[in-house]
């Protein structure tokens, strides 16, 4: 079965930056499409970003556009997401996802579209 292990999270001051991987060992992820969500305590999961696996399609929440940037580098099976301008509202256990759903347009960032989760990575905004 597939297992994804996001790493990268940690504690960082408001307007920084942190790179968010998903790598998965054993099976390769080019198959797969990537969905990064968050979950911040007292709220529901989020979907944040998705690529496509050719990497052909991306998607962002209307909240990190422009901020965050998701990447794949299947030589590497890791899938990435740059943060920058990092506000207290990121704040949250962010989790990688992977589904072998073709979308044919924008991926799309529901939870319940994907079947493989990671444990997930704590990213904390504070000053």
């Amino acid at each position: 079965q597939l297992q994804l292990v996001e790493s990268g999270g940690g504690v960082v001051q408001p307007g920084g930056s942190l790179r968010l991987s998903c790598a998965a060992s054993e099976f390769t992820l080019d198959y797969y499409a990537i969905g990064w969500f968050r979950q911040a305590p007292g709220k529901e999961r989020e979907g944040v970003s998705c690529i496509s696996s050719s990497g052909g399609s991306i998607n962002y929440v209307d909240s990190v556009k422009g901020r965050f940037t998701i990447s794949r580098d299947n030589a590497k099976n890791t899938v990435y997401l740059q943060m920058n301008s990092l506000k207290t509202a990121d704040s949250a256990v962010y989790y990688c996802a992977a589904t072998k759903i073709r979308f044919f347009g924008p991926c799309v960032l529901s939870s319940r579209l994907y079947n493989y989760w990671g444990q997930g990575t704590q990213v904390t905004v504070s000053s």
